[in-house]
């Protein structure tokens, strides 16, 4: 997948205790690496935003292995559910986190990093196709993974490249994990071009961070919805990052008020915004809107990727093909995922999508053929008749509270909020003027933090609805 000979020259990563390496390194680490495997197997692969941890993807996937991505600082109990259920013969580790007496031998070690071979016999090769296991949940240690194809990240990398403009001369700072599939898309897209990663593990909340950032001229930096919400708290636009010239956001809906101020701002400063549009099963992207319409087109999550396109149906399975009509969105593209592993047999299954997701969200498209979120297909209750969605109640209190969640069933809806300058009755009083249903299917509860994974996604299913 990456001609890392091409490049043999140009850096590939950077690091903030001063050590970089070239392509021509990585090529040849990549090599040794893989000499200590048996083709076609499955590897664990624990990442940090480091070296070793890019020498471990790359080998895995320039060289026919395939590589479950996890956090490095996963949970052991959860790490230890994925092993017993997908038995890895090996297992790509920091050495500090190396447990003897269960991981296995060590066969092979670069820098902090070490190749546990673990005695589990895998009895046939995986699919040649097959080449990288995301998770669908985190570091839960939840079984179910998605299974991703060189095609599907060779095919998203390279539009990505295409719409961002991606050249050699570019900078990305790593301010999101390996595992996570924004946080590797952007990995792929710069390494197929030469571009130079800067690598750190230091959080965007951290001085050292915007410190290495600036010293190392960073290009661009990406995030999530809650990114961007501390980023405005941090006061982002009065730090000097001369050197910046993209932002990019997915991973969920920034609200429109927030958008418009990294827009604004951004347009100031020269730098670009884009906002984009995916899920872990297309790879990675699907959508994204043009910097140019980002304003007029506010709220939009734009059209398809190049090489992928969008269309809607309705409950019935019918396309949709007039504008502002509400169904669920659908996209087509080679990098939608083969399907789901939950068992070592499922990894040798075949590709049961055929490039088409159903992506369990619903939305509309304008006259001009821009598509917007309005919503998840299992986000919705059904209260005294009415149809609710609880991302349309959250986006209604959100212009209310500075921090709530809407969980519930079809007898309540519960507001789950950190803000607690509000009570609950002036919180109820304000739904029931706005949505016109009886106050008793309201129920407020103050909290001291909103659940979120390692990526800064919400977990609605940790949040009690009894």
């Amino acid at each position: 997948m990456f001609n890392l000979q091409s490049f043999a020259d140009h850096i590939v990563s950077v690091h903030p205790d001063g050590t970089h390496h070239t392509y021509g390194e990585l090529a040849q680490d990549t090599q040794e690496l893989n000499g200590h495997l048996q083709a076609h197997a499955l590897v664990f692969c624990l990442c940090e935003n480091n070296y070793e941890s890019l020498v471990g993807y790359v080998a895995m996937v320039n060289h026919g292995n395939v590589a479950l991505m996890l956090d490095a600082h996963i949970e052991e109990s959860a790490f230890d559910t994925l092993c017993r259920t997908y038995r890895p013969p090996y297992i790509w580790r920091p050495v500090n986190g190396i447990r003897e007496d269960k991981d296995g031998k060590v066969v092979y070690r670069l820098g902090s990093y070490a190749l546990i071979s673990t005695g589990e016999v895998q009895n046939k090769p995986l699919p040649d196709e097959l080449s990288v296991l995301l998770t669908t949940s985190g570091s839960t240690g939840s079984p179910k993974l998605v299974r991703l194809s060189k095609k599907n990240l060779l095919s998203n990398a390279q539009s990505i490249v295409e719409y961002l403009h991606i050249t050699a001369d570019e900078r990305p700072i790593t301010g999101l994990p390996m595992y996570y599939s924004f946080g590797l898309s952007i990995i792929n897209s710069h390494l197929l071009v030469g571009a130079t990663l800067l690598m750190t593990s230091d959080s965007y909340v951290q001085r050292e961070f915007w410190v290495f950032a600036n010293e190392q001229g960073f290009t661009s930096f990406s995030g999530i919805p809650y990114t961007f919400e501390i980023l405005k708290k941090l006061r982002f636009w009065s730090m000097k990052c001369p050197t910046l010239k993209t932002l990019t956001q997915a991973g969920g809906k920034l609200n429109n008020e927030l958008l418009q101020f990294f827009i604004e701002n951004g347009r100031e400063k020269g730098v670009t915004f884009y906002l984009m549009y995916g899920q872990t099963e297309a790879t990675a992207r699907m959508s994204y809107l043009p910097p140019e319409q980002s304003l007029s087109k506010l709220g939009s999550i734009g059209k398809g990727i190049p090489g992928g396109h969008f269309y809607l149906q309705d409950d019935d399975g019918s396309i949709i093909d007039v504008p502002n009509v509400v169904g669920e969105l659908v996209y087509e593209g080679d990098n939608v995922s083969l399907g789901y592993a939950e068992n070592p047999e499922d990894l040798y299954k075949q590709d049961e999508n055929h490039g088409i997701l159903h992506t369990g969200d619903l939305a509309y498209r304008d006259d001009d053929g821009f598509y917007y979120i309005a919503g998840r297909k299992k986000r919705f209750l059904k209260l005294f008749g009415n149809r609710v969605s609880l991302d349309y109640i959250e986006t209604l209190l959100k212009a209310y509270l500075k921090e709530c969640v809407c969980v519930g069933n079809d007898s309540q809806l519960i507001v789950y909020t950190t803000d607690d300058e509000f009570n609950a009755d002036m919180i109820i009083d304000f739904l029931v003027n706005r949505t016109k249903i009886l106050r008793s299917v309201f129920s407020v509860r103050h909290i001291n933090q909103i659940p979120r994974s390692d990526t800064g996604k919400i977990l609605y299913k940790e949040l009690p609805i009894e």
